[in-house]
Parts: structure tokens; sequence; C-alpha cells
């Protein structure tokens, strides 16, 4: 069942449970620091309403600087008044930025610390019709190894909003990525947030044993973005066939909780990573880093298997690619038969 200490969402499962676009949360996070911090500046490459930079726009528009398609130029500009002393945010798409634009990422930003905000919108194959050129899938591969960068996965628009507001205390480079499509609410106002912090957000209360355990839980599974909706229900499904589950948010890619994970992967001896992201290099990549040093476990990665995305409708395209519930439900299964043998 959902985590009630972390007062996640009551109707998560509901068929009224209420969908915002996670990229909304960025939009008022920022407006949020924006009032009360006078350095905060926002640059956007001709994107404004779509990555919902317009409410700052709106309301500092003395603050704020339409780049234009220059996503490079949007990378250096904000560099520049990051060493004047602001703090910029910068939007546009994931694939132009951090896609387009990241070698003067890493050089102009990274390299020189400074504490740049870079929110990726519209990232993984839920755009839609806009096609593969439009879908950023290697983000987070070509974010989380920058050194110094931050890499901030929100579950909604509510944690998108905290994360945005958390970004700003963060005295270097952060990436947020954020998805297009209207996404299921999981948290709440009260939900507490904190960079760097995983989070279970659902558990089984199964405690019997069974063929996979020893009265613990059978399979934990790690999910990031839009997917841990899909994560937390396949977890209800799989309870009620007698399979425990734990679902974590993995809120921040970077740096990873490794304690986490790890207590994680010791509690249920199988893992399934599941992320709207290419496999190679993306949060399921950065769990395995973690458990193949520190605790070897059985592991199963649900996400694009080495593909570009293609046009269709959001829904469409997750079973195409097999991201949705039925998917992770068959991760599981073939996780846990590892898990027996190993």
């Amino acid at each position: 069942m959902p985590n009630k200490e972390l007062k996640l969402n009551k109707k998560i499962f509901n068929e009224d449970c209420e969908q915002i676009p996670i990229r909304k949360g960025f939009g008022e996070g920022l407006l949020a620091v924006a009032e009360k911090d006078e350095r905060v500046v926002g640059l956007c490459a001709d994107l404004t309403d779509s990555t919902k930079m317009d409410l700052f726009k709106k309301k500092f528009p003395e603050r704020f600087i339409e780049i234009g398609v220059a996503e490079q130029n949007l990378a250096s500009v904000a560099s520049g008044l990051a060493g004047a002393g602001k703090i910029p945010f910068i939007s546009s798409y994931a694939v132009f930025s951090p896609g387009r634009n990241w070698e003067q990422i890493r050089t102009t930003i990274c390299y020189n610390n400074v504490p740049v905000k870079i929110a990726g919108s519209h990232a993984g194959v839920s755009v839609g019709p806009d096609g593969g050129s439009h879908q950023a899938l290697e983000d987070i591969a070509i974010t989380r190894v920058l050194p110094r960068m931050t890499v901030l996965t929100p579950c909604d628009a509510i944690e998108a909003k905290k994360a945005t507001i958390e970004a700003i205390k963060i005295d270097g480079p952060v990436y947020i990525r954020l998805a297009r499509e209207a996404t299921p609410i999981i948290t709440t106002e009260e939900t507490p947030f904190e960079i760097g912090e995983a989070q279970i957000f659902y558990s089984s209360q199964l405690t019997l044993k069974s063929d996979f355990n020893e009265g613990k839980i059978d399979v934990g599974i790690i999910a990031i973005g839009a997917l841990v909706f899909e994560a937390m229900k396949t977890a209800q499904e799989l309870e009620k066939e007698g399979i425990s589950v734990s679902v974590m948010n993995l809120g921040t890619v970077k740096p990873i909780d490794e304690k986490a994970v790890i207590d994680l992967a010791k509690e249920a001896g199988a893992i399934v990573t599941v992320e709207e992201h290419q496999i190679m290099g993306g949060m399921g990549s950065a769990v395995a880093e973690v458990l193949s040093a520190n605790f070897p476990t059985p592991i199963e990665f649900v996400g694009i298997k080495d593909v570009f995305g293609q046009s269709g409708t959001p829904d469409e395209l997750l079973s195409y690619y097999g991201l949705k519930s039925k998917n992770i439900r068959e991760a599981v299964m073939n996780v846990l038969k590892r898990k027996k043998s190993y």
C-alpha cells in the first residue's frame, strides 16, 4: 500500500485522480523562487509557453531573456550571468538542452561550477507525435556523467515544483528532467522532498514466506518520473497475486542515494528499474553501478532498448516500447526466477 508516512495523494489509484503535466510544476516552482530571490533570472530558447516559463516571463519581464532558437547561446549566456552573480534558470525541450548544447553546458557551466539550473522539458517518448527527433531518451546519461552536475527526476507536478525550489539551494549546476503529458498526481504538498534522498512510495503488507523470500519483500522496483505511477500500479496488482513489492521513487539520480538503493536490494534480493529513457547510461545503469560495487543483486531493466522514438500518441508509444504496467510485471517475474536460483 502507499506509504502513509509520506502523506501521498489518497486518490492515487482512483479514476478521478487529478492529472497535471510535470512541466507545470517547474513553472510554478520557478515563479516561487523568483519571488523570494531577485538574483533569479530566466532564459528560454523560443519555447516559453511549452516549458511553462511563461509564468515567470509575465511576472518578471525585466528578468527574462528570450534567446531564440540558439540553445548553445542559451547555456553560454546563462553561464555569464551566473558568473556575474545571478542564478539563471534555462529551459527548452530536453533534446535541445542539454542535447544540442551539451558542450557549452560542460565547458561554460559545469567546468566553471556556476549555479545554472537546466530544465529539460518534453523528455521521453511520451512527447508523442513530435517523433524521434524531439524525444529525449539520452538526457540522463549525458548529464549524470558531467562532474558537479546534480540530476533531478521528479515524479509529478508537485514534486517538480519542490525540486525547482530546492535546486536554488545547490551552489552549482542542476538538471531537472520534465515530462510533457499530464500524469497522475502521486504526492501532496505535505510529502517531504530532499535532493539526494530516495523514498519508498509503496510497500506491500505481505509478511508470509513465499517461494521468493524468507519473510521479507519479494522484489524492489526503482522508478523515476512519470513511470513511478506505472510502478506503483504494478505493485498493487502483484500484491493481489501474493507477491510483495516495494516501490522506490528515485527523485535524484545524481547524487544517487546509495544507502537507500543498497538497503532495498538487501531487503528484496531482486531489483527492477523503470525509466522512460535509454537503458544504457540511464537511471538503471546508475543503480547497477551502486549494486555491483556494494551488493551484487539480480536486476532487470525496463526502459528504451537502444532504439530511437517515433511518432504516435503517448499511450501508444509507452505500450510499443514496453513501458507499461504489464511490462514491469514481466520484468518482475523474470527477476524473481533469477533470484530463486541466485
